[in-house]
């Protein structure tokens, strides 16, 4: 292993979940710094994205995979500071962001090389923090699996979210003849049409159903990208499109409990279920790689970049949480790690 010239500590802070439950569950902890193994890189975290996944892990729902550090944290950006073996992609001192299967809580991480990536030029540490998770999510859901084409009408749920803000950007750069998201708010409302959603439905007031198909003239959405699941499920059913694809990737609701399959059968519809953190690091470098084909342009040319709503310092990790559980955000959060020395 080679290692930076500067010291790196024995030990780190991270934050632990000490038990399933609410944002008062994540504590600040003394942890064994970890060692990259071969085909590793170990970053010195600067910053950290907050995310769903991170959520539900949280409160007990969602398990790390066999191997990956029981820290919660999906996305990182840092420096390299050590090379788990030798010719490696990446140098020491190299400035990258990373998709991780945990561990992003912390002041330091280990990072698969094959998920890891230069900083796109044009963002900063708290946007390139929040780049790889939920624009990696997006682009395989809505994209490869959702099978979008330039011309079709979208409906986002949860549109102020990192998820939602993101699909919204991405939706309007390729080409959607029409894009409704569903918010909970004026604020989100507006700041989801300055995004590129021609229409915002407030869930609170409105009936998505009723007004997608008054927006489309009863044709329905072609895609659907929902995060939300519950009753949703069924009404997704009926506010799609024929032959629409619905791409289910959160379940904030819980699960469907009353389910009408026929509009399912008559419409011609398809279901789509999809996880990104389980996928093989070789999985996740092909979605990278069509990303920095794509949409890196995008971003170097200032035409898309991450919404980011707040930072938090690393200890104040049950903070932001909380402010994700209030679903009054827009966009991103995002923990900024201090180093001393």
């Amino acid at each position: 292993m080679r290692e930076s010239t500067a010291p790196i500590p024995a030990h780190m802070t991270a934050i632990e979940i000490t038990q399933p439950g609410g944002p008062e569950v994540l504590m600040p902890v003394q942890r064994q710094t970890p060692k990259p193994a071969p085909g590793e890189v170990l970053v010195r975290v600067l910053a950290a994205g907050v995310n769903g996944p991170d959520v539900l892990q949280r409160k007990g729902f969602y398990a790390p995979p066999a191997g990956a550090s029981d820290i919660p944290g999906l996305e990182i950006a840092g420096e390299v500071v050590a090379l788990g073996s030798e010719p490696s992609r990446f140098a020491i001192g190299d400035k990258v962001s990373a998709l991780i299967q945990g561990g992003g809580y912390a002041e330091y991480a280990v990072v698969n090389e094959l998920t890891t990536l230069q900083w796109p030029e044009g963002l900063s540490m708290i946007e390139a923090a929040a780049l790889p998770e939920t624009f990696m999510t997006v682009w395989v859901n809505l994209f490869q699996r959702g099978q979008f084409k330039p011309g079709e009408t979208l409906l986002i749920h949860g549109g102020a979210s990192g998820i939602g803000t993101t699909a919204t950007m991405l939706g309007k750069a390729f080409g959607a003849a029409k894009i409704i998201t569903t918010v909970r708010n004026e604020p989100q409302r507006q700041a989801s049409l300055a995004l590129g959603a021609d229409l915002a439905v407030n869930y609170l007031q409105e009936d998505f159903v009723e007004a997608v198909m008054k927006a489309t003239d009863g044709r329905g959405a072609d895609v659907i990208v929902d995060i939300i699941a519950g009753d949703y499920v069924g009404r997704n059913f009926q506010a799609a499109a024929l032959n629409g694809r619905v791409v289910q990737i959160g379940v904030i609701k819980g699960a469907a409990k009353e389910l009408d399959l026929m509009p399912l059968l008559t419409k011609r519809l398809t279901l789509i279920g999809s996880t990104l953190r389980v996928r093989s690091p070789e999985d996740k470098a092909q979605i990278i790689g069509e990303l920095e084909a794509q949409v890196w342009p995008l971003i170097q040319a200032g035409k898309l970049k991450p919404v980011i709503f707040q930072t938090f310092d690393l200890a104040q990790a049950r903070e932001a949480h909380e402010l994700i559980d209030s679903s009054g955000h827009i966009g991103k959060m995002v923990l900024t790690v201090q180093h001393q020395g």
